[in-house]
């Protein structure tokens, strides 16, 4: 009968004391509830009369009616006894229901925050891809107006990089080589709107192009160059570009120039800067090593990346 009420007591804390007081911190209806139930448990169980099998308790004097009061008066009260028991029963289980809240929960906060931290990476992504695309019609553009014969090729290469931007940004990680080949596309597009070559220098040393990074993440600090560099000007304006990998890093380097002549129509580095120290703060956390460099003719970025992921 003991085990019975334990089941039936341990049955009322996970199906009603548990989710409708404990958790809902209702404490002291709970505490009430706890011990109005084990006090309930603890007589039914106690004063519920033993097996017809049971043996009597042995002893050496005296009739048993006798013994088993000697026994009644030395040892602890049947229902102290089962009120032990039910009560330590009853605590295991209110401890293991805890737990397992606070698991479901912790597992809930951890689904809510990768569901938020996806949510904000979609919205930077949509920042960056709109303002790269206006940016290359506004190449293509002015290129139809200088060479028409060169608006075919543009339009290719403006082709390359939706692909890219369209149909394999959506992941979360791709090949480094990817964005390398937007960058050069993206450099390639630009150049064709001059006769003359801008000073830009790319530099890669890639031992491994099979290093996953995520998508469009170098590619605002190169806008960001070509905007601040005024390269178009020609004159002393440059921009350079270096990658280089090791076997768990990959390093970006940017350097442009700073015209002195020429009125900034906002501060240098702008959104897209904020843009890219928010999705290295989510995709990179304590795992990369921002530095910006400003001097009055020079702007220069090095990011260090901690990467251990390849195709």
């Amino acid at each position: 009968m003991a085990f019975v009420v334990q089941v039936l007591l341990i049955a009322s804390l996970i199906f009603y004391a548990a989710p409708r007081l404990l958790l809902k911190k209702k404490y002291v209806q709970f505490f009430l509830f706890s011990i109005l139930a084990i006090g309930i448990c603890s007589f039914l169980s106690s004063n519920f009369p033993p097996g017809a099998n049971m043996p009597p308790p042995r002893g050496n004097m005296g009739p048993p009616g006798e013994m088993r009061g000697a026994f009644r008066r030395i040892g602890p009260s049947r229902f102290f006894v089962h009120t032990l028991l039910i009560a330590v029963s009853y605590v295991i289980s209110v401890f293991i229901e805890t737990f397992i809240f606070a698991q479901k929960k912790q597992e809930e906060t951890i689904e809510n925050k990768n569901e938020m931290l996806e949510t904000e990476l979609k919205l930077l992504r949509s920042q960056i891809n709109p303002h790269f695309l206006f940016n290359a019609l506004n190449n293509i553009y002015t290129l139809s107006v200088i060479d028409s014969n060169q608006t075919q090729q543009s339009i290719s290469y403006l082709s390359n990089m939706l692909r890219y931007v369209l149909y394999e940004c959506d992941e979360k990680l791709v090949p480094l080589k990817k964005e390398i080949d937007y960058i050069d596309d993206f450099i390639k597009l630009y150049s064709l709107k001059s006769s003359e070559p801008y000073n830009i220098t790319t530099q890669y040393n890639i031992t491994d192009s099979n290093f996953l990074v995520a998508p469009m993440l170098f590619i605002p600090f190169v806008e960001n160059a070509f905007k601040h560099s005024y390269i178009e000007n020609h004159g002393d304006s440059f921009i350079f570009i270096h990658i280089d990998t090791t076997t768990q890093n990959i390093q970006f380097e940017i350097e442009n120039s700073r015209p002195q002549d020429v009125m900034q129509k906002d501060e240098v580095g702008g959104i897209g800067l904020d843009n890219v120290k928010k999705r290295l703060s989510i995709l990179y956390p304590e795992k990369h090593q921002l530095s910006i460099l400003e001097s009055p003719e020079t702007f220069k970025v090095k990011l260090n990346l901690e990467v251990s992921e390849k195709s």
